[in-house]
């Protein structure tokens, strides 16, 4: 398998504060791979390593296969790294055109990807008047500009509202199953990270405590929630397994495997089953569970 992103035991600090302590991991390429974790996790840190904005204090990393900061590498990567400024006097499409001039590209496609982040009615407005979601907007565009290989993002929905979210997880869904665009993404805003990314880790003071596939990690937490009648039958069949949860319902520890059968079970044994669904596996519990922070995953 290739790698979009690798580090190798990387630590990086900032005089006696750790910002990342020995991380190891590996994002494929392909897909939306999500970096979790509450503030001061490392996120940022982790991303400015690999850009070659920042030196580790000690550890390895590489982007597409090459050296951090290698120059062949960022050539193929865009990124957007925290809140985007720009020249508040320019308007959203020459700043683009100005950006574009500076990476050496003679045909930017300007209006196409103005128009596929939702901008091509701001376009000839003047960025000082942009809200931070459009500024968000302006710099995915910037950052898609040379059509990269690899896009990093930090916090790409920050201060959009709901549509724009919305609108925001259709484009990068598109890039990485259409355009074939492998995105790695920071983002505090979980129940997006969980529909958006196909893989994520989740960092907890600067070490990794979870990594694997969104499915495969929210699963482990999943239960069955079972409304029927009568509650003793369910709770005498289950075992160890159930637990009652408030009037005629039960909480099923099963996999997804196991509840064909036992919901078959139930009503062979002339057991009324009025409602039957998954509830607790979401991203937000996985990550309460492997941090214990209650407070966001920024």
């Amino acid at each position: 398998m290739s790698y979009a992103l690798e580090a190798a035991t990387v630590s990086k600090a900032f005089g006696t504060v750790k910002a990342l302590d020995g991380l190891s991991l590996k994002a494929p390429r392909g897909g939306i791979y999500g970096v979790l974790g509450p503030n001061g996790a490392g996120k940022s840190t982790l991303f400015r390593i690999v850009l070659g904005l920042v030196r580790p204090t000690s550890g390895e990393t590489r982007l597409l296969g090459a050296p951090a900061g290698d120059i062949g590498a960022l050539r193929r990567i865009g990124a957007v790294i925290e809140t985007p400024r720009f020249l508040p006097w320019l308007t959203a499409r020459d700043t683009l055109r100005m950006l574009a001039r500076a990476s050496g590209q003679e045909a930017p496609e300007i209006d196409r990807w103005l128009a596929r982040v939702g901008l091509t009615e701001a376009a000839d407005r003047k960025v000082h008047g942009f809200s931070v979601g459009m500024k968000q907007r302006l710099a995915l565009a910037a950052a898609l500009l040379t059509q990269p290989e690899l896009l990093i993002l930090d916090e790409p929905t920050s201060g959009m509202d709901p549509a724009g979210i919305l609108e925001m997880r259709t484009l990068m869904r598109e890039l990485a199953d259409k355009d074939g665009v492998t995105i790695i993404l920071a983002s505090h805003q979980l129940d997006e990270v969980q529909r958006v990314c196909d893989r994520v880790a989740i960092l907890d003071r600067g070490k990794l405590v979870g990594e694997g596939g969104v499915d495969q990690l929210t699963a482990v937490h999943e239960r069955l929630r079972l409304t029927a009648a009568p509650i003793a039958k369910v709770l005498e069949t289950l075992g160890e397994r159930g637990a009652p949860d408030g009037d005629g319902a039960v909480l099923a520890t099963v996999t997804r495997a196991e509840a064909p059968g036992l919901i078959r079970a139930l009503a062979t044994s002339g057991v009324d089953i009025v409602e039957a669904r998954w509830i607790g596996g979401d991203l937000e519990t996985v990550f309460l569970n492997l941090t214990g922070d209650a407070a966001d995953a920024r």
